[in-house]
């Protein structure tokens, strides 16, 4: 009997020296990023710490389908095991699995509320149903624990600048900025936040600091070039028309906007052959551009050629009522026959069908001005 206890105790000791020898090698093949093999070495050791280093290290190498098994199956063990319902949380989120991130947060937030991750991770979680308005209340916990907490300020701030609220915006924004003054997502937010309220004034410096501080993106140029043609200031426009043209995918946009700066500038030859430069970059729907170039033929007394152009923008799309009413305005000003002008209201008449609107109280009271002359023309 004791020998069997004896062997029993030896097998148990020989089984922990091999256990306490393989961790280190399990961890150090970890530290390094050789994940797949530290996964071998912990299957070996067979304790809660290696089952958590397991789903750490299949999260580390994107298999996050047997990350999510493991922690589950060590949180179903031990309730008690926190650190792997926070990381298994954070890992719903990745994975937008939000409905079930937002069950781990609730029931971590219960176990302590001090905790501003906690809040973040539930706000993040709200979000991803849809549940903006929960969501930011959520934010604002994580903030009020900690006053410096970057993503959930971003996050706040983003939430504003969406909803066009520019004050509630700028109140997270500069917080963060306080802290962090060079982060260039806060700085985005704040250009965008005047932006979008057309306070282009005071979007150009933010937006100015972005590329200083290496931000060559597409969006900054377009938005910055387009602040500087409400404000007139036309040679920084076309400055950043020019950046923005350097794009491959923008090319078009930044053609038309340098004809745009042009038209301006009341220099409306330029404009024009910006403007049919742009449209000879582009593939999509060209009534924006076509539209243009009717206006700027009809400033130049082409009013055939504006028509031409109002009706290629309406045959880019047919439901822009706006470009069919030009091209009637257009008829009836170029053609001498009012029968021929009659066909183009009725067709607009037609187009607004039974709704009341401008154009087809318009076009009403032309078919009866134009039917009352071929009446008398015919007498």
């Amino acid at each position: 009997m004791r020998a069997s206890v004896i062997i029993l105790i030896s097998l148990a000791v020989c089984k922990a020296e091999a256990q306490s020898s393989t961790l280190p090698i399990a961890d150090s093949l970890y530290t390094l990023g050789n994940y797949t093999q530290a996964i071998n070495e912990y299957a070996k050791v067979g304790s809660k710490k290696s089952s958590l280093q397991i789903a750490r290290a299949y999260n580390a190498i994107g298999n996050y389908d047997k990350a999510i098994v493991q922690y589950e199956n060590l949180v179903d063990q031990d309730s008690n095991q926190t650190v792997a319902h926070f990381e298994l949380g954070k890992l719903y989120v990745k994975t937008k699995k939000v409905i079930k991130s937002q069950l781990v947060f609730e029931r971590l937030i219960k176990k302590n509320k001090d905790n501003p991750e906690y809040f973040y991770y539930l706000g993040r979680s709200l979000q991803g149903q849809g549940k903006n308005k929960e969501g930011a209340l959520s934010l604002k916990e994580a903030v009020a624990l900690d006053s410096t907490h970057l993503r959930s300020l971003f996050q706040l701030g983003k939430f504003y600048v969406g909803l066009h609220e520019k004050n509630n915006a700028l109140k997270y924004i500069d917080k963060g900025l306080a802290f962090y003054p060079k982060d260039v997502a806060l700085i985005n937010l704040k250009a965008l936040a005047y932006f979008n309220n057309d306070e282009h004034e005071k979007a150009i410096p933010p937006f100015e600091e972005l590329i200083a501080l290496g931000e060559h993106k597409q969006h900054i140029y377009r938005k910055l070039a387009h602040a500087y043609l409400k404000l007139w200031e036309f040679e920084k426009a076309k400055i950043n028309y020019k950046r923005l043209h350097e794009f491959d995918a923008a090319k078009g946009e930044a053609l038309y906007g340098l004809g745009s700066v042009f038209w301006k500038e009341k220099q409306l030859d330029s404009a024009i052959v910006y403007i049919k430069k742009s449209i000879a970059e582009q593939d999509p729907i060209l009534d924006k551009e076509y539209g243009a170039l009717g206006r700027l033929s009809k400033l130049k007394h082409n009013i055939k050629a504006s028509l031409e152009y109002y009706k290629k923008a309406y045959q880019e799309d047919t439901s822009n009522a706006i470009a069919y009413y030009q091209v009637c305005v257009l008829a009836d000003e170029y053609y001498k026959d009012s029968k021929v002008k009659l066909e183009y209201y009725e067709r607009l008449l037609k187009k607004t069908g039974k709704e009341e609107s401008y154009f087809s109280g318009f076009a009403k009271k032309r078919i009866t001005e134009l039917k009352e002359e071929i009446h008398y023309a015919v007498d």
